[in-house]
């Protein structure tokens, strides 16, 4: 599985994610771009999109996209904030089909 953490996502959730090719926006030279770019790219070259914004839903029509969007609820971007929800993270990124969104929130 091709997984792309948006900017917005801590790095070190790349380690919830063991076995899987995963990439930051940082890392592919799209840190700072608008989320259109930036959707249009991750939708060509990965499966699923991890973010930790909320807004991406009400200003983009994820529907239509062909890769899956998992969104992570942390109180911070912080990585002990994550770790909680490693196993959900890796659970909704096998899930989630093109097009869908899977909220994760810690329990």
């Amino acid at each position: 599985m091709r997984i792309l953490l948006d900017e917005c996502v801590n790095a070190g959730v790349k380690a919830a994610f063991p076995g899987h090719l995963v990439r930051t926006v940082s890392e592919i030279s799209w840190r700072g771009s608008k989320d259109g770019p930036v959707l249009a790219h991750a939708e060509k070259s990965f499966d699923v999109l991890v973010r930790d914004d909320r807004k991406l839903e009400r200003q983009h029509d994820l529907a239509k996209l062909r890769l899956g969007s998992v969104i992570a609820h942390v109180p911070s971007n912080e990585i002990v904030s994550y770790h909680p929800i490693f196993p959900a993270l890796l659970s909704a990124a096998a899930t989630v089909k093109p097009g869908e969104v899977i909220h994760v929130e810690r329990g």
